[in-house]
């Protein structure tokens, strides 16, 4: 599969977007359900470093897997709006057995779960809805003859009458 540089560049901003609004909502989805779970202060912690560091590698996470859902984005089924939280989704459900390597406790959170789970559907939502726009669709769409005058102001048979 070859990369197109601006689209992957574009992913990526995305990305980095959505993990921000990510990284934004974590204070209020910690009181919704009742968890203090912190994706930012667990990479941190990881990487050796305080909440700051896993701050900037969420963001960075995030604009790598916007880089690679905008080159794979084109090729899902489904309507371009689900593809992002279903992506998002199917991402939380593949790495979340992982977090028993990390935290043993957590992993056995129902609450946990939940509020991994709502943070990788808004994720997908917004890196869906973003790259999407910035990308605009893999196929441009014909214009048929009909619609388009001469003049390209339209044709007369397209215009709706109101009483």
């Amino acid at each position: 599969m070859a990369f197109d540089r601006s689209r992957t560049l574009r992913g990526a901003l995305a990305g980095s977007a959505a993990a921000a609004v990510w990284y934004a909502q974590m204070p209020l989805d910690k009181r919704v359900f009742r968890c203090d779970f912190d994706d930012s202060e667990l990479l941190g912690t990881l990487a050796g470093g305080g909440p700051a560091l896993g701050a900037v590698l969420h963001l960075q996470n995030g604009a790598l897997f916007g880089a690679l859902y905008a080159n794979v984005a084109p090729s899902l089924p489904g309507r371009p709006g689900l593809r992002g939280p279903a992506v998002g989704l199917v991402e939380h459900l593949a790495t979340w057995p992982a977090m028993a390597l990390v935290s043993p406790t957590l992993v056995r959170s129902g609450r946990a779960f939940l509020q991994a789970a709502w943070r990788h559907v808004l994720f997908g939502f917004v890196l869906g809805e973003l790259e999407r726009r910035l990308n605009g669709s893999a196929e441009l769409q014909p214009v048929s003859d009909e619609a388009v005058a001469s003049n390209g102001h339209g044709s007369s048979a397209h215009l709706v009458a109101t009483r």
